[in-house]
């Protein structure tokens, strides 16, 4: 289940991986199978060969890959997502997780 995002956030997180860009989105996120992750990040990228080519430089397997609909990603968690996300200056994202922490 997701939750913490708006609408504009989404819609820009699709138009960027349908643009085939590397496209990130960071929300507030429950599943009972990974206790003790709250959030995960979703790297999107409709260019299937770039999105492998980016998670090869991460060691994400492209078998990792959910393709749903036009938007294929990775789902990023825990201290790997944290470490990406960085390695991305992605500090928006990184301010996100720190948030749900003091929360």
């Amino acid at each position: 289940m997701a939750f913490g995002i708006k609408r504009e956030e989404l819609n820009n997180w699709k138009k960027a991986a349908k643009n085939e860009e590397i496209a990130f989105i960071t929300h507030f996120w429950y599943d009972p199978r990974f206790p003790g992750c709250t959030t995960v990040t979703k790297v999107a990228c409709a260019n299937m060969a770039k999105l492998i080519r980016w998670g090869e430089r991460y060691g994400l397997k492209k078998e990792w890959i959910h393709k749903r609909n036009d938007f294929p990603h990775f789902d990023l968690l825990g201290e790997r997502q944290k470490e990406i996300l960085k390695m991305e200056n992605k500090f928006e994202q990184l301010q996100r997780l720190e948030e749900k922490k003091k929360g």
